[in-house]
């Protein structure tokens, strides 16, 4: 399903990006060992991830980038000048919006058996599937002022790609 996502949108054009192959080896070796990452994980490779759609944007490249930003503050990261990911004065809770519309989410949202089931038939990722209660026990779903759209996992392969197809006139 995802697959056929992203076919469609690098068909127009668009570079994709997985953000686990930009985790560091302690977090992959951490999660490998079952171990949840807290925010002083993640927060090092939000930041880079923030500089890798910064260069994107910079050459005018679209990007879709795939990763577990299951926090507000870290939507925000990716979003904002790095230094939210270092003062917490800096992230939207507080401020109460978000500074840039360049990227818009896409909350893949599904019931936790779905997530799971899909789960267990990856091979090879250092990510177990246990770990998935802690992802959806921090997730912080989407919401206004986010630009964000969220698409039901439940949906057919059709109902998806006619979203999809749609992205093609997006201008962030």
């Amino acid at each position: 399903l995802l697959a056929m996502v992203l076919l469609v949108l690098m068909g127009l054009g668009w570079k994709f990006y997985d953000g686990d192959d930009y985790h560091p080896e302690a977090n992959r070796k951490k999660m490998a060992e079952g171990i949840p990452l807290n925010d002083q994980d993640r927060i090092p490779w939000l930041c880079h991830l923030h500089d890798l759609l910064m260069r994107e944007d910079s050459s005018g490249q679209n990007v879709i980038l795939a990763c577990s930003a299951l926090k507000k503050k870290y939507r925000c990261i990716l979003e904002k000048e790095k230094v939210a990911a270092y003062s917490q004065s800096n992230w939207p809770e507080e401020q109460g919006e978000f500074p840039t519309e360049k990227i818009l989410f896409v909350h893949l949202d599904g019931p936790m058996e779905l997530i799971a089931s899909r789960l267990e038939k990856r091979r090879g990722h250092f990510m177990p599937p246990g770990l998935l209660q802690s992802q959806f026990d921090a997730l912080e779903p989407p919401s206004p002022p986010e630009k964000f759209i969220t698409v039901s996992l439940e949906k057919s392969v059709s109902e998806i790609s006619a979203i999809t197809e749609g992205m093609e006139c997006i201008k962030l």
